[in-house]
């Protein structure tokens, strides 16, 4: 098998630096646009960012951590690269497209890989009321919020407000609630992956909100509608043994 064209790229920490240093002196450094390959080296975070910015080149990436977390990143290790990655294994998910409306009546559109999350952006619990599919579900939840994840962000934020841990390539989506206060013990909800989903904000002047969808925040939003963008795909690489439906198992039992 001929020798990829890989194109790195870092993180700015000094030591995602040292290591883009390194590892281009070793096996030398293709454009993004011309690459087989991408490598990222970095965290979780910037796994992400690179994901966003090579979205256009449907070329897989494969990361190696040179950060904190590191769940979709693969162990750092400088030697036998090009065997890794003709080894690796490839996982493919589609990000989340995100409609936020704010009280000015402005409209933004973003992407997000992980999960969309409508926080409260005041002192006072947040009201929303949830329509899936065009029809009400729920005329009012009271909580800190709620977030819609994919199953490759469903051990992030997700899971911290316990939400559950979805298989790749399960077809679904979880609608999590974040400190719930009414229903008291209602946590959310698994949805169907062609599932749109509406949040619309109760009293936003007195309550208001803010949307989050990887780093493209909203404030003050009256309306967030949540749908699976199956037209983009994000192709990641993993290590034999070590892909995302392993990691994602392995969470849940430890």
């Amino acid at each position: 098998m001929p020798k990829p064209a890989i194109a790195f790229t870092a993180a700015p920490t000094p030591e995602a630096q040292a290591a883009l240093t390194r590892l281009t002196g070793a096996y030398g450094q293709a454009a993004a646009r011309d690459a087989d390959i991408v490598v990222a080296l970095g965290g979780d975070g910037f796994m992400l960012q690179t994901l966003h910015d090579t979205r256009g080149l449907d070329v897989p990436t494969y990361g190696m951590n040179r950060g904190t977390v590191g769940f979709l990143m693969n162990d750092y290790d400088e030697d036998g690269l090009v065997a890794r990655l003709q080894a690796a294994e490839e996982a493919v998910i589609n990000p989340l497209r995100m409609t936020a409306t704010d009280t000015d009546g402005t409209v933004v559109e973003a992407l997000a890989i992980n999960e969309v999350s409508l926080l409260r952006a005041g002192p006072q619990a947040a009201r929303l009321r949830i329509l899936i599919d065009g029809r009400e579900r729920m005329d009012e939840l009271v909580a800190d919020g709620a977030l819609v994840a994919t199953p490759a962000g469903s051990t992030a934020y997700n899971y911290s407000a316990h939400g559950p841990i979805l298989p790749i390539g399960a077809g679904v989506l979880a609608l999590t609630a974040v400190a719930a206060f009414r229903p008291r013990r209602w946590r959310g909800a698994l949805l169907p992956q062609a599932a749109r989903v509406r949040f619309e904000v109760v009293n936003p002047q007195k309550r208001p909100m803010m949307a989050e969808a990887d780093g493209t925040s909203v404030r003050d939003v009256t309306c967030v509608e949540i749908a699976s963008a199956g037209d983009i795909r994000h192709r990641l690489l993993f290590d034999p043994g070590h892909g995302l439906e392993e990691r994602l198992l392995r969470e849940q039992f430890t």
